[in-house]
């Protein structure tokens, strides 16, 4: 796996609703919103980046990056915004990433790559629990994943085992997969913030 090989994809198509219903991608954290703290964080890694939306699609726009929704409308899961960015994307992998953990390791694209091996689809793990929605995919894989959706699957690590898969270790940072589920978790991690100055 080369450079230049690699989309990063950020999934904020979801409905939201632990955040009250509200778009995760426009909560505020420190001043700015998540997707920014995510954009921060990816940007440097790859050379492209696509962001996968529902709603708020200008704001989305303004921020530069091309854009597409989930070619079925009505929430369908991560699966379906999975399904549509894979359909986008022009290059040979996919690195997918949700719209509300602000503090993303800085070389997780050069970790999954390095572990995939010869595997189709890398997923973050910390040490826990896995992190199914943070994960390096083969693009190759869509049409398979369109078939599955068609069946009626909506579970990711069930997709997953249909194909040679693996966990790559992140447990020396497993602060960085923090997800911001609900009003309670974002302030907690605004607190830690105002405190050290620091993800």
């Amino acid at each position: 796996m080369r450079e230049g090989e690699v989309t990063a994809v950020i999934l904020a198509g979801g409905e939201g609703r632990r955040m009250g219903g509200r778009d995760k991608g426009w909560e505020p954290l420190a001043g700015r919103p998540l997707i920014a703290h995510v954009l921060d964080r990816l940007s440097p890694q790859v050379d492209r980046v696509l962001i996968n939306a529902n709603r708020s699609l200008e704001r989305y726009r303004e921020l530069g990056y091309p854009l597409v929704s989930d070619r079925e409308a009505g929430y369908h899961g991560p699966l379906m915004g999975m399904w549509s960015a894979l359909c986008a994307v022009d290059t040979p992998w996919a690195l997918f990433v949700p719209c509300d953990s602000p503090a993303l390791p800085e070389d997780l694209v050069a970790r999954l790559r390095e572990g995939i091996g010869e595997r189709r689809i890398a997923v973050a793990h910390d040490g826990e629990r896995a992190h199914p929605v943070v994960a390096l995919v083969d693009t190759a894989l869509r049409d398979d994943l369109g078939e599955a959706l068609a069946a009626g699957e909506r579970k990711i690590d069930r997709w997953y085992a249909r194909h040679p898969w693996c966990h790559v270790d992140f447990a020396d940072r497993r602060e960085a997969f923090a997800n911001l589920n609900s009003p309670d978790e974002r302030d907690a991690m605004e607190r830690r913030l105002r405190a050290d100055g620091s993800f």
